[in-house]
């Protein structure tokens, strides 16, 4: 057995379980914002009751998060021992930064939020959500700031063997920092508007509070539209020019492509093919990825030809990934553009089958976010530093297979379990329904 590889699998399952609930917790965080304030400004008591019961979601989705990212700072100190030599002094300042700044906001007025109703005034309620989803927002951006260092590095001087900060704010703002920011941000943003519309749909299935979960859906719908097209443009697109630029190989494996050419085809569907790197039955666009880059349609791009055979990330796994993830971001834009149509000519209600399809898209945009940090980590190896520091060179050399093997089967049943309470406590709450309304009619 491979140690290195079993601690990649290893923090690969912890990261990947909970990267579930940051994008969910921010995205959600924000739309209860928007509910919040409807229900104070307009004295609305629907929206405070959506407020209310979205709120109690939030609560177990951010326990969750917590719960979960702990386990994640221990394994840099056990399987990734020389990763944490190497980068601590760089990596010390964002996670402090994370925890001191953006944590702290996030938790204590979350319990404002949730236990303060009714018990301060209004408009700090409103305050409290709104910290909250600052505090969410900002605890996302220390965290990219640390991984992006890693996709880009910049402020450091290598001495002794690790890399040492000299210039805070270029470690902070390098090249990939601000695009992968809004990128992500945006990303959250879809999975808490696909959240709320799918419990919503499924209480109007289930004639649950009726009119309040469609005053719920129509303000996730409208919200839900605007951050799945500003998903693809302009963020989408000004993160995957970043890449092209400053990581040309990760490019490369991302759009299937294997030689360097002039006025390169975008790649819609293809079979990717390791040994030789080319790709089966392609429908390929010609001109286009040369123009999405350089805004010349016959610009040269690099392909994977003109770099060195050990770094060259795997061609299957970044191309499939990254395909996969577009691929449901067009979906998102193309079903909230439908079923707002639907909305538009006030047939919406009456259409059961696009309901259901919002209930079981609930996980995809989350799907959607695991698939973009797949192709982010997946395309940037064989560095763990882009071009500094390799994988294989960054494990702990005192652990051993057997041992990390073990706790992989021990996270994985501790992870099974607390992912099973987790849906069995979301359905209960989500089957309960909002508090119903006493003898008030409402519009939609």
């Amino acid at each position: 057995m491979d140690a290195v590889l079993l601690a990649r699998i290893q923090f690969a399952l912890t990261i990947g379980f909970h990267f579930i609930f940051p994008p969910l917790s921010i995205g959600l965080a924000w739309l209860l914002v928007i509910f919040e304030a409807l229900g104070w400004k307009r004295k609305d008591e629907v929206y405070v009751k959506i407020g209310k019961f979205f709120g109690k979601i939030l609560g177990l989705i951010f326990a969750m998060g917590v719960a979960t990212g702990i386990v994640m700072e221990f394994q840099f100190g056990t399987n990734w021992a020389e990763y944490s030599k190497f980068v601590g002094d760089v990596f010390g300042a964002p996670l402090a930064a994370e925890g001191i700044f953006a944590f702290f906001i996030e938790s204590t007025f979350l319990g404002l939020y949730l236990f303060g109703r009714n018990k301060v005034s209004k408009g700090i309620h409103w305050f409290s959500i709104f910290m909250v989803a600052l505090g969410a927002t900002i605890s996302a951006f220390w965290i990219l700031v640390a991984n992006s260092w890693q996709q880009t590095p910049a402020g450091y001087v290598i001495r002794n063997g690790r890399a040492e900060l000299t210039d805070f704010w270029a470690a902070v703002f390098n090249p990939s920092t601000l695009p992968r920011f809004f990128h992500t941000i945006d990303a959250s943003l879809i999975s808490g508007a696909f959240l709320v519309l799918g419990i919503s749909a499924y209480l109007i299935l289930k004639g649950k509070e009726v009119e309040t979960s469609k005053r719920a859906f129509k303000v996730a719908l409208i919200f839900g539209l605007i951050v799945s097209a500003l998903e693809v443009f302009p963020f989408g697109h000004e993160h995957s020019k970043q890449v092209a630029l400053t990581q040309p190989e990760k490019f490369a494996a991302t759009q299937g492509l294997y030689t360097t050419q002039s006025g390169a085809p975008i790649a819609v569907f293809a079979i990717p093919v390791d040994n030789p790197p080319e790709l089966k039955a392609p429908i390929e666009i010609p001109g286009l990825l040369s123009w999405l880059v350089f805004g010349d349609i016959n610009a040269e791009l690099k392909g994977i030809d003109q770099f060195p055979r050990d770094e060259i990330p795997p061609l299957f796994l970044t191309f499939v990934s990254y395909h996969n993830m577009v691929l449901l971001g067009v979906y998102f834009i193309f079903i909230t553009s439908l079923a707002t149509y639907l909305y538009w000519k006030k047939k919406l209600w009456d259409k059961k089958k696009v309901l259901k399809i919002f209930v079981w898209s609930v996980p995809l945009p989350v799907i959607a976010c695991q698939l973009g940090w797949i192709t982010a980590e997946v395309g940037r190896q064989p560095w763990i530093v882009y071009k500094l520091l390799r994988t294989s060179e960054a494990a702990s050399i005192t652990v051993s297979a057997g041992e990390i093997l073990f706790s992989i089967i021990l996270f994985g049943v501790i992870y099974l379990l607390l992912g099973s309470l987790f849906l069995y406590v979301l359905f209960k709450e989500v089957k309960h329904g909002p508090e119903p309304l006493e003898n008030k009619e409402v519009t939609v």
